[in-house]
């Protein structure tokens, strides 16, 4: 699976963005897709996630109520819909699929083992 990262950008503290992921080769693989972050100086973590057929979703609390994930499946899209930006989210984010789990596996033991390349999102006055 080859995935593609865009929607990145500089914004203000309230405004929305929506970032996109293209997913190419091998998506009828993929059991779950979710966009991560990682700002300068901290890990990389889970911001939300989304089982691929059923449409299920997760979130991290510190985005809770502001980010959205959702998914295409005919178009083998991916998107995070996010609004009321904060200073705070401002990172690099990274789309991700899992293609290993096995049908029935649960948030706890996703495996993402595809990553896009990135896309920077700024938020600051």
């Amino acid at each position: 699976v080859q995935l593609q990262a865009s929607g990145g950008g500089l914004v203000q503290p309230g405004d929305s963005l929506r970032l996109s992921c293209e997913a190419s080769v091998r998506t009828w693989s993929i059991y779950a897709m979710g966009w991560f972050r990682q700002a300068p100086g901290k890990e990389r973590h889970l911001v939300a996630a989304i089982m691929w057929r059923g449409g299920s979703t997760r979130y991290a609390d510190s985005v809770k109520g502001r980010f959205t994930i959702s998914r295409d499946n005919a178009k083998n899209a991916l998107y995070l819909q996010m609004d009321g930006l904060k200073p705070e989210d401002t990172a690099v984010y990274y789309c991700a699929a899992d293609t290993r789990s096995l049908p029935g596996t649960g948030w706890a033991y996703l495996s993402f083992d595809h990553w896009g390349q990135g896309t920077q999102v700024t938020v600051s006055s």
